[in-house]
């Protein structure tokens, strides 16, 4: 975390008034003029270029095989084929570039950070300027609801609170004065500055201006973040792996081919050609175009639940996630402080929704006098109130407080009711070293005292209770307390007394009412999507800037279970003693950013692939260094959002889960893809080859080659990618060396039975002496044909009877526009142009057997080893 200069918060308001040639009346409008200062905008990590969108579509291996061989078919005059493939790489680039950019666009339109207007002095007037105008000595005025849009050092504030759990990951509020500090400190304890898009949850401030724009604490933090690199996706890493290993095994093969023609006396040119046609034949240039259709389909699909990518191979990556590390608050808890637990009369109170129960009863509150104070006290000793914000009521205060009230309005009670029949007279704010606070209010003959605080406060100053309307002796009571701060409740103590009109009210002689437990519970569908990660083998680990014990309790509730830790546990670690105890370990409190980059990088490092979420400046550079960065949309940084893969616009945990099974389903689909062509890619190598070794005619010319390559590695491998598995969380995550991993066997049976097809087709027609331009529109078409049917099996281990052949109606789409294709291709004036003659009735007799082998052999081992349904 950037350090704040330890001048700005040890100096007195007067040196820091000399610094900046300010005062408490602000800045003349003549000085700011005289100064040439910068806007306060925050850097941008990331500026959006969409250029470089553009360009990042064309950085891979297999992209640059591709370019080669279509200049390499330009240079021998094969025009339409090399224009076939460019349009391929130019489609997959123009998906790519097209999702990237509206997800970009998405990313700004979430951008809301910055105020657009700022209360400040200037030449002795409060007037309101564009918060980009700010600039260093401004003297600005805050109160609650608004956001800090500059580093600021407080002049005077009331009972003022802010949330800084953008830097600082803390959830509750942070009360703020206007003390001077003594000494170097960290900035979660520098209480007399607030910090640029953090926010005031109570009272108001005076402050002035001592950063902006990039000098302040975000950011610096923005600027070091174009240090750090993003790394590649689980996917990326095996497609270039592969388009590496395979770009040298088509080159190897395809020269042994050409020599081996010229050994046998094969005409230069034909072999050339041939070559390079087999070339063009084996690469997969269908896969570049399924990826980006695949994460381009998946991207919209999660944009309807609530998931924005912004790099497309995130969606892929999301589905290699073993370990996903999530924030606590509003990620899966509702970031919202609710009132869950009463302590009064001795008696525990639970609130359910808008009910309250006792031993499993409903109570009318309104009907019990103890209760009925307690809630009353709750409602008039609170500072909380409604405002009208960004169009709509919304509560405006402590977190604590607005629980309060909410809770006091679904238990049928009226803030305004109480209101009007005690005015306010009087009000004792709430401070640090009292940790309490007060209300006077005319109740009549006599006025009343409404105090809340810290339970033990609160006690301190009580030597009796209200039971059953008569007031009585206190009892010891500390044990019950124990009991709520345990299950990590936040507990306010509440008491009350009356006085004579002529006395001056005291914080003393009060009469206790109860205990109220507040909690920020967890979302609803969080557990059920914890489970799901259990049962998909993910761990699920809590970072979190929250107390140990509230993490605690909310993991119980949510089904974590493990060790937890604290900073202090995680600072005396060797890097070697947590990574021994990283798989016990499952929550990880009041954790410092350095710390969970450091977590990020040890999880890397025993070959995790992590998801980490983040809303604040604080969790930037760990968001960064994840395989996957995901960022919140609704209460996350811009530069948190710029620098992630994946933005929540709910802020959901679930939505990560529905993320990550897209995931899984998309690296399914890939690797059918990949199975189907390669397992029929290279069956005309070896075809040619054993031919050329038998000193045969060639069973198949260039454009022919270049013709089935065209046809079948197209439609029919995209339509692969709209398969719908089901049960991709049931399994562990895949944790495979390469693209290939477990399907080098069914490419390698599969080949063979390709090119056994195409060869006794080739033989049979050979030893019955056809011609050869119908040899080979045989063997073409047996070719054709046999990839078309052979992609029904390849769309799941289950056999097809069971998966069912109308399941995926666009496989069926593509296989039928691909062989109406091939029959214009057969039956049309076309033909002619690519050496292809009419087939009869007889020579189709012929190709159909050959072509359904694959499928038929396929199908009937799936059948009787009863394989699993995923790839």
């Amino acid at each position: 975390m950037e350090e704040v200069d330890e001048w700005i918060y040890t100096s007195s308001i007067e040196q820091v008034f000399e610094k900046f040639s300010t005062s408490i009346k602000g800045l003349t409008q003549k000085k700011i003029e005289s100064k040439n200062f910068n806007k306060n905008i925050l850097p941008n990590p990331h500026p959006f270029k969409p250029i470089k969108i553009l360009l990042q579509q064309f950085n891979s291996f297999l992209i640059y095989l591709l370019l080669a061989s279509s200049f390499v078919l330009f240079y021998l005059k094969n025009n339409l084929d090399a224009w076939v493939i460019l349009g391929i790489v130019f489609l997959n680039a123009g998906i790519g570039f097209f999702q990237q950019y509206k997800a970009e666009k998405a990313i700004i339109s979430l951008k809301n950070l910055i105020i657009s207007k700022s209360k400040v002095w200037r030449d002795g007037k409060l007037i309101i300027i564009p918060s980009e105008n700010l600039v260093p000595g401004d003297i600005i005025l805050l109160e609650a609801g608004d956001k800090v849009n500059a580093d600021m050092r407080i002049i005077k504030c009331e009972n003022l609170q802010t949330n800084e759990a953008i830097l600082t990951g803390e959830s509750l509020p942070v009360s703020k004065s206007c003390s001077i500090l003594r000494g170097k400190t960290s900035l979660s304890k520098i209480e007399n500055m607030l910090f640029t898009g953090t926010q005031v949850v109570n009272g108001n401030v005076t402050a002035v201006v001592v950063a902006i724009g990039e000098n302040t604490v975000f950011g610096k933090i923005a600027k070091t973040l174009q240090e750090v690199e993003t790394p590649e996706t689980p996917m990326q890493k095996k497609v270039n792996v592969f388009s590496r290993q395979l770009g040298i095994l088509i080159i190897f093969i395809v020269g042994v081919i050409l020599l081996v023609g010229l050994f046998e006396k094969v005409p230069f040119l034909e072999m050339f050609l041939t070559s390079v046609a087999l070339a063009v034949g084996a690469i997969p240039e269908g896969l570049p175009a399924v990826l980006a259709i695949s994460f381009s389909i998946s991207s919209v699909i999660l944009s309807r639940q609530n998931v924005i990518i912004r790099r497309l191979p995130a969606v892929e990556a999301l589905g290699s996630v073993t370990v996903i590390c999530s924030d606590k608050t509003g990620t899966l808890t509702e970031e919202k402080m609710q009132v869950q637990k009463i302590f009064s009369e001795n008696h525990f109170f639970q609130k359910k929704e808008k009910n309250l129960f006792f031993d499993g009863k409903k109570i009318d509150a309104k009907k019990n006098d103890v209760l009925f104070s307690l809630i009353k006290a709750s409602v008039l000793c609170n500072n909380a109130r409604y405002e009208i914000l960004e169009g709509r009521n919304q509560f405006v205060g402590d977190p604590t407080e607005q629980a309060l009230i909410s809770s006091a309005l679904d238990l049928g009670f009226d803030k305004k009711f109480f209101s009007e029949k005690e005015p306010s007279i009087k009000k004792i704010h709430f401070d640090s070293k009292r940790k309490m606070m007060s209300v006077i209010r005319d109740s009549g003959i006599k006025n009343t005292m409404y105090s809340k605080g810290a339970p033990e406060k609160i006690l301190e100053l009580c030597s009796r209770e209200l039971v059953s309307g008569e007031i009585k002796n206190l009892n010891e009571i500390l044990e019950e307390l124990r009991k709520m701060e345990k299950e990590a409740f936040r507990v306010l103590g509440f008491a009350y007394n009356t006085f004579s009109k002529n006395v001056e009210p005291k914080e003393s002689s009060l009469i206790f009412l109860g205990f109220i437990g507040m909690i920020d519970p967890p979302r609803i569908e969080i557990k059920n999507a914890i489970a799901q990660c259990q049962s998909a083998g993910i761990k699920v680990k809590i970072i979190t800037g929250d107390s140990a014990i509230t993490a605690s309790a909310i993991a119980n509730q949510i089904g974590i279970m493990g060790e937890v830790v604290t900073e202090f546990q995680v600072e005396k670690m060797s890097d070697i003693e947590l990574l021994q105890r990283m798989d016990a370990i499952s929550i990880f409190a009041r954790v410092t950013p350095s710390q969970k980059l450091r977590i990020t990088k040890l999880l890397q490092q025993r070959g995790e692939v992590v998801a980490i979420t983040g809303d604040g400046v604080n969790d930037v550079l760990a968001l960064k260094s994840a395989d996957i960065g995901i960022a919140m949309g609704i209460r996350g940084t811009d530069v948190a959002r710029d620098v992630s893969d994946m933005v929540l616009t709910d802020d959901n945990f679930a939505s990560i889960v529905k993320g990550v099974e897209q995931g899984r389903r998309v690296y399914d689909n890939i690797k059918k893809s990949t199975k189907f062509l390669l397992a029929v890619n290279f069956s005309e190598i070896f075809l040619i080859l054993t031919v050329l070794f038998m000193k045969l005619p060639l069973p198949l010319l260039p454009l022919q080659l270049l013709w089935m390559n065209l046809i079948t590695d197209s439609f029919p491998a995209f339509a692969l990618s709209m398969e719908k598995e089901e049960g991709v969380m049931k399994t562990k995550p895949r944790k495979e060396s390469g693209l290939l991993h477990g399907i080098w066997g069914f490419i390698a049976l599969a080949g063979f039975i390709a090119f056994l097809s195409e060869f006794l087709v080739y033989m049979f027609c050979i030893i019955k002496d056809f011609p050869i331009e119908e040899t080979r529109s045989i063997v073409l078409t047996t070719g054709v044909l046999f990839e078309l049917f052979f992609v029904y099996t390849c769309r799941s281990n289950l056999p097809l009877i069971k998966k069912g052949i109308f399941s995926n109606k666009w496989v069926n789409y593509a296989v039928l526009f691909s062989l109406a294709l091939q029959f214009v291709l057969i039956y049309t004036p076309l033909g002619f142009f690519f050496g292809v003659v009419p087939l009869s009735l007889y020579n189709w007799l012929i190709i159909l057997p050959a072509a359904f082998l694959g499928l038929v052999v396929f199908e009937l081992i799936k059948y009787f080893f009863k394989a699993s349904s995923r790839v």
